[in-house]
């Protein structure tokens, strides 16, 4: 990973790295628009806490996870994590642990919903963030 001399003179303003080649999974997911909010709520209780206490989990195993609505397709949910390495993202993909927090979503979001996309898989587990540039 480096950072770029040309930012180095504002490091309180910007932040940019590149070379990281850290995988990335992407969730596409469609229910009826009403549905989103709890969907959402439920998703980071269930998914996003639920992994990072889970007794066979040391902590979050994802760097970041974004969650993008596309307001030109209500009741469309895109789930964008990247991972800081492809270990990392095996040991949440257990699938003891993803039935267990499968069980537990469904249970308490009861409403219909269907997972449209998991570009990750359609792409062979090929897309990877390779550099990155933030506003701080």
């Amino acid at each position: 990973m480096s950072t770029d001399p040309m930012f180095t003179d504002r490091p309180a303003e910007y932040r940019y790295t590149s070379g990281e080649r850290l995988p990335v999974e992407i969730l596409v997911f469609r229910m009826d628009p009403a549905d989103v909010d709890e969907f959402l709520r439920i998703d980071h209780a269930v998914w996003t806490l639920g992994e990072a206490f889970h007794p066979a989990l040391d902590g979050i195993r994802f760097l970041s996870k974004e969650v993008w609505l596309n307001d030109a397709r209500p009741g469309e949910v895109t789930l964008i994590f990247v991972f800081e390495s492809i270990e990392a993202w095996q040991e949440v993909g257990e699938p003891g642990i993803q039935a267990e927090l499968t069980a537990e979503f469904d249970r308490r979001f009861t409403r219909p919903y269907t997972l449209h996309r998991a570009i990750h898989e359609e792409e062979r587990y090929g897309i990877h963030r390779w550099s990155r540039f933030d506003r701080r």
